[in-house]
């Protein structure tokens, strides 16, 4: 009977000096990578969303280290510290409070101030509360576009949603519970009746994901006020189909090109229109300029 092998054990080669961008759990604290392990035992400095919640992670594997709290209202503050710690070839993790950094936190600035320094930014890849809905969504994941969190008031959230309603891509965005149902209401009236995912609590003991249209999503008593973190996922709008009018000039063009049933079938793959009906109003077009 074969016994399953054992997790290597921590690391104990230094670590490299520079910025290491730490994934940690966003919710089972067994989602932690072993190599994300190896960063935090063996950084100079931990910069945390807030300390609190990286120490409760940090406990509960026996890892100490450094703290220092690092999020919207610190980071000017701390950032010239961090700067100086790299230039001397310090080794400092940047974790958020649950999933990756820079996803929908300002630690970009810092990145970006540290490659522009000359410093080596190292990705420590891992949880993700974006990639696990689209994981579990079940819808198009060839083109995505995440939007991050809605505006709060609800003429600000139609407009940004306006904003993206023709990309042709799954949308994802993230929201808090008590906004919720208003944000769902706002995009079930710009993006109309697609297909829509509501990802709660992922990876958490009360992880729930609720799929259909955004009205009956819209209009779910359990969407209402949900408690926890939340992924809501928009499918892709279906293209709408080309006017006569833009079928004509698409032909009239073509035909200056091809033969008439050349251009029909040139203008029928790029339009998603009928070759046959193409190819008759291209006839039509031909005879018209005698």
């Amino acid at each position: 009977m074969a016994h399953p092998v054992p997790p290597p054990p921590l690391s104990d080669a230094p670590l490299a000096p520079g910025l290491y961008v730490v994934a940690t759990p966003i919710g089972n604290l067994r989602d932690i990578t072993l190599r994300a392990l190896d960063v935090l035992k063996g950084a100079d400095l931990i910069l945390a969303e807030d300390t609190r919640v990286s120490g409760k992670l940090l406990a509960a594997y026996g890892v100490s280290g450094k703290l220092e709290r690092y999020d919207e209202h610190a980071a000017e503050r701390v950032r010239p510290k961090v700067m100086a710690a790299l230039a001397e070839g310090g080794r400092v993790a940047l974790v958020s409070d649950a999933g990756t950094p820079l996803v929908s936190d300002p630690g970009y600035r810092l990145v970006r101030e540290a490659v522009e320094a000359g410093a080596r930014v190292y990705p420590i890849p891992g949880a993700s509360a974006l990639l696990a809905g689209l994981s579990v969504a079940g819808l198009p994941t060839d083109r995505v576009l995440f939007a991050g969190f809605p505006p709060p008031k609800s003429a600000a959230r139609r407009s940004f949603f306006e904003e993206v309603a023709g990309v042709r891509a799954t949308l994802v965005f993230f929201e808090g519970g008590s906004r919720l149902a208003a944000s769902l209401a706002d995009m079930a009236q710009v993006f109309g009746p697609r297909e829509a995912v509501v990802a709660r609590e992922l990876t958490k003991l009360y992880e729930t994901v609720i799929r259909g249209p955004l009205p009956n999503l819209a209009a779910d008593p359990a969407l209402q006020a949900p408690k926890g973190e939340i992924v809501v996922l928009v499918g892709p709008g279906r293209e709408a189909a080309a006017t006569a009018d833009e079928a004509d000039r698409a032909l009239a063009e073509a035909l200056t090109r091809l033969k008439p049933g050349d251009a029909a079938a040139e203008v029928a793959k790029a339009l998603g229109l009928n070759r046959r009906d193409l190819y008759r109003r291209a006839m039509a077009l031909k005879e018209a300029e005698r």
